[in-house]
């Protein structure tokens, strides 16, 4: 719930009414379990600076609050007017902060593969075909020992222990080999041409 307005924190009066939580003389009313707008909105200080912290950006923060507030009051008749309301209400925004953090990494991942995506439709140049060609034909020069993992760790993109595991061989030996056979490429590749 993203608003374009900012809110006025000094004025709690200023926030609109929920349907059905206000009596007719315009009194709040108090469930038969839970607390009354009032002393949810009592919570706003302390709400927003720990959306502060949480968020480090005060539009963030807003928002946060806001988004607090709203499933707080919706569920309010879920808490128990007997204990206290701020660990709860610390509760219901870190929960919606974890929310939202787990949304934006899902959409920044998803961005970038379709990033990736459209970059590998795009037709190579054919510099780029022919420097592409160089390197597999240097690969394809390498005992087979270092053709193995040089082709396992960086084409495959296999960590270390999993290149290790799949050869049946040390990780150092993979490492050592790794670091030879990428030598012997920039040697091959570096060459004068000739």
């Amino acid at each position: 719930m993203h608003v374009a307005y900012k809110t006025d924190w000094n004025n709690a009066s200023a926030l609109p009414a929920m349907p059905g939580h206000f009596s007719p003389n315009g009194a709040p009313r108090n469930n038969e379990r839970g607390y009354a707008d009032e002393t949810i909105i009592a919570q706003l200080p302390t709400l927003k600076k720990y959306a502060l912290r949480l968020t480090r950006s005060a539009h963030l923060a807003e928002d946060l609050v806001q988004d607090c507030l709203a499933r707080a009051l919706s569920r309010r008749h879920l808490f128990h007017s007997d204990a206290n309301i701020r660990p709860w209400l610390f509760t219901v925004m870190h929960n919606l902060h974890v929310s939202n953090c787990r949304q934006s990494g899902v959409r920044v991942t998803f961005a970038r593969s379709q990033m990736a995506i459209t970059s590998e439709g795009r037709e190579a140049s054919q510099e780029h075909a022919a420097d592409l060609n160089r390197v597999f034909r240097a690969i394809n020069t390498l005992p087979k020992e270092q053709r193995d993992v040089v082709v396992l760790v960086t084409i495959q993109d296999l960590s270390y222990q999993e290149a290790a595991k799949a050869l049946n061989i040390p990780i150092g030996t993979v490492m050592s080999r790794l670091a030879r056979g990428r030598d012997r490429i920039r040697m091959i590749l570096n060459a004068p041409k000739g």
